[in-house]
C-alpha cells in the first residue's frame, strides 16, 4: 500500500493508524502547497481533489478522506483492536467521534489559517472554543474517546489537535483535551510517525 501524506496534515491520522496496525506501507510525500510527488509528477493526476490523505491499495484501488481510510485499516487487522466490530453500537461511536473531528474540529481550524477577514476569523475561533469545550468534557474521566481502549478516533483527534495553537486555540484551556493529546504523543508508533514526518507532537 502506499499512503499519500504532507508532513503534519490530517494524514497523519491515517499515518498513525497503519503503525498501529502494524501494516507495510509506502509514505509517499504529497505536498499541499506544491502538489508535487517527490518525482516531479503532479499529484492531482493520483488526487484530482489535490489533498491528502489518499491510501492506494495493492491492487491499485484508491481510497480518499480520513474517516474511511482509518476504518478501512483498522479492518484490516481486527485484532488490534483499532475498531469496534462492525454493526455494533460502539462501531456507529467510532463513526459518530469520526465525524465531529472532521467537522467540527478539522473543518473549523482550515479558515483560521485562510486569507479572510479578521471577522471572519473570531466566528470560527468561537465556534472551536465551544467544541473543544464540549469535548473536553467528553474526555473527562476517559483515556480515549470511546473509553478505555485507544481507536483510529483517536489517531484522527490527535492529528487535529495538533493544530491547536494560539491565538486560535490553546489546549491548555481544555485539560483533558490536553491530556489525551499527551496520551495519545506518548505511544511508540505515534512517536514513529511524528519522527517519520519530521513534526513535533504539538
Amino acid at each position: 500500500m502506499k499512503l499519500f501524506y504532507s508532513p503534519g496534515a490530517s494524514s497523519l491520522a491515517p499515518h498513525i493508524a497503519l503503525r498501529e496496525a502494524g501494516l507495510a506501507f509506502e509514505p509517499v510525500l504529497a505536498s499541499i502547497k506544491t502538489h508535487k510527488l517527490p518525482d516531479g509528477a503532479d499529484y492531482h493526476a493520483i488526487n484530482p481533489l489535490g489533498y491528502v490523505p489518499l491510501l492506494e491499495l495493492d491492487d491499485g484501488t484508491r481510497l480518499r478522506e480520513v474517516a474511511a481510510i482509518v476504518q478501512y485499516i483498522a479492518d484490516l487487522v481486527p485484532t488490534r483492536n483499532l475498531a469496534p466490530a462492525n454493526g455494533t453500537l460502539p462501531r456507529y461511536r467510532l463513526q459518530e467521534w469520526l465525524s465531529f473531528v472532521g467537522s467540527e474540529l478539522h473543518k473549523t481550524f482550515s479558515p483560521l489559517n485562510a486569507d479572510i477577514p479578521e471577522e471572519g476569523k473570531k466566528v470560527f475561533r468561537d465556534k472551536l472554543a465551544a467544541r473543544l469545550q464540549w469535548l473536553d468534557g467528553q474526555l473527562n474521566g476517559k483515556p480515549y474517546l470511546l473509553g478505555e481502549h485507544f481507536s483510529v478516533a483517536d489517531a484522527y483527534l490527535f492529528a487535529v489537535s495538533r493544530w491547536a495553537k494560539p491565538p486560535h486555540a490553546d489546549l491548555a484551556s481544555y485539560p483533558h483535551v490536553r491530556s489525551h493529546h499527551d496520551r495519545v504523543a506518548a505511544r511508540p508508533a505515534v512517536q514513529e510517525a511524528l519522527k517519520a514526518e519530521g513534526v513535533p507532537a504539538q
